[in-house]
């Protein structure tokens, strides 16, 4: 499970190497600097001289093309632009908003405050579906060219070659597991046939909301994609009961004042989650060499984790062949 730890200079990036970082950027700093919670990436924060705090984000090496951040970082000056509230980088005395340092990519942002919506009521439900409206309104004004894209071979097929020529999945849950999630891929395929896509967030989730004041706030665009825009509706709300789908509809009521929705594509939910998991599980299997993967997630790879997995894939499947 574990692949070559080619990133060794990510895990030994120090604060001292975060400050060098930020000052060689311009950016005068104080010797403070705090670790902020991130898995994938590495982010600190970091005290300028006036005391005032910037964030500095340094990427995982290997993950995105210099290409890739590139279109991260435009699209959220488009946002920007538009008026939305985002968190884009902070240019450099340059102009630029992407450096290196000993071959990491790295950022900064201004500091933002906030903390994720404890709950959602059907207000802050209709302004998450104008938000994200706004959202694919800019998304779609332009083609994406480099990111990549939600779909069945991205997040499904390549994912599983990648796990089966190492030995991931048990021996004996393997198939069980590869079937359930092969079918989810052609289910998707089929479901997403002739569905209008366009650069999102990809990742938008309660935890990548910042509420302050009554502001709501979108960050962390680090998953941006090119998908069909239901994917950044259903993880605002993700459940499956009652609640959920009326959530939904409060979203998409929200989302159709200033976009159209097609409703025809909320029978993607039940394949976009199987395709998210079939993900995530890859991804957890391509990090086990960091060191805060194993102590995060210890019940990865067991048994019972890819019991569970497959189980809820195959119920995943049936729910998608009843609607």
């Amino acid at each position: 499970m574990s692949e070559p730890a080619t990133d060794d200079l990510f895990f030994s990036l120090t604060p001292f190497k975060v400050l060098e970082a930020v000052e060689a950027a311009g950016v005068r700093c104080n010797p403070v600097c705090y670790p902020l919670n991130s898995f994938e990436n590495r982010v600190y924060e970091v005290e300028r001289e006036d005391r005032t705090r910037v964030v500095a984000k340094f990427y995982r090496p290997g993950r995105w093309t210099e290409a890739q951040l590139l279109e991260e970082h435009a699209f959220l000056a488009e946002l920007l632009e538009d008026e939305l509230p985002v968190c884009a980088p902070r240019p450099f005395e340059d102009g630029s908003t992407l450096r290196r340092i000993e071959g990491i990519y790295y950022c900064l942002f201004e500091r933002v405050g906030g903390r994720a919506p404890d709950e959602l009521d059907d207000e802050l439900l209709e302004r998450l579906g104008m938000l994200v409206a706004r959202l694919h309104n800019v998304g779609a004004g332009r083609p994406g060219q480099h990111r990549p894209r939600i779909d069945a071979d991205t997040f499904v097929r390549q994912e599983l070659t990648w796990m089966e020529a190492r030995g991931t999945l048990p021996a004996g849950i393997a198939s069980r597991y590869v079937t359930a999630a092969r079918r989810i891929a052609d289910l998707a395929d089929e479901r997403m046939r002739g569905v209008e896509v366009h650069r999102l967030h990809g990742d938008l989730h309660l935890g990548n909301l910042l509420l302050r004041d009554g502001l709501l706030r979108l960050v962390d665009f680090d998953d941006m994609a090119i998908g069909p825009a239901v994917q950044d509706l259903w993880l605002l709300a993700p459940g499956r009961g009652e609640e959920a789908m009326q959530q939904r509809a409060v979203l998409v009521e929200g989302y159709e004042r200033l976009r159209r929705f097609d409703w025809s594509t909320l029978r993607l939910v039940e394949p976009l989650r199987g395709l998210r998991m079939v993900r995530y599980a890859a991804w957890l299997a391509r990090r086990w060499h960091d060191p805060i993967f194993p102590r995060t997630w210890p019940h990865f790879g067991t048994a019972s984790y890819w019991n569970d997995e497959t189980r809820a894939l195959e119920e995943i499947l049936d729910l998608s062949l009843e609607n």
